[in-house]
């Protein structure tokens, strides 16, 4: 019989997988509402340098393979769950350290994000545009600014925890 975890070891990694949770539905209700109110490609212009558009991108980051035959579709989703359940086993190891759960739980929801619009839709939906004059910033959406800033964090996380560690050790 497999021993009883201890009381309260469920509530971090419960919280931690409910932001994720809370990630994926306003990344979807975000994409739900541009794929709804806009028409494919159609731009409204909200600052100079930042449009909302409706765009689909059938590949990864950067469009990378979207001009693919269709495997690609599945390729990304099967590394999008496998990520996800390895970020998932990292937060039920490393539930001390809070920093580096909100990383894997910011890059947990925009994964899962954009694997529900794989899964659904056959591509992803963006709707966030940034340019400088002829310059064009590949469209994104919310997942992606989760996951950007989840590894972003885990950079900052690796840093000063390795700062900590020399400082210890000197």
């Amino acid at each position: 019989m497999a021993a009883s975890p201890a009381p309260g070891a469920r509530g971090p990694l419960g919280r931690w997988l409910g932001l994720a949770a809370l990630i994926i539905v306003l990344d979807q209700l975000t994409k739900l509402y541009f794929d709804n109110a806009f028409s494919y490609g159609q731009r409204l212009n909200v600052l100079p340098v930042f449009d909302f558009t409706l765009m689909y991108n059938r590949g990864a980051a950067f469009s990378f393979l979207a001009s693919q035959e269709g495997w690609q579709r599945w390729l990304f989703t099967a590394l999008g769950v496998v990520a996800a359940a390895v970020i998932v086993w990292l937060l039920r190891r490393t539930q001390g350290q809070p920093r580096f759960c909100l990383a894997l739980t910011l890059i947990l929801g925009g994964a899962l994000g954009n694997v529900i619009d794989r899964v659904a839709y056959g591509h992803v939906v963006d709707f966030l545009l940034f340019y400088w004059r002829d310059w064009y910033y590949p469209a994104f959406n919310l997942a992606d600014v989760a996951i950007t800033c989840g590894a972003v964090l885990l950079v900052l996380d690796e840093l000063l925890r390795g700062r900590k560690n020399r400082a210890a050790a000197g």
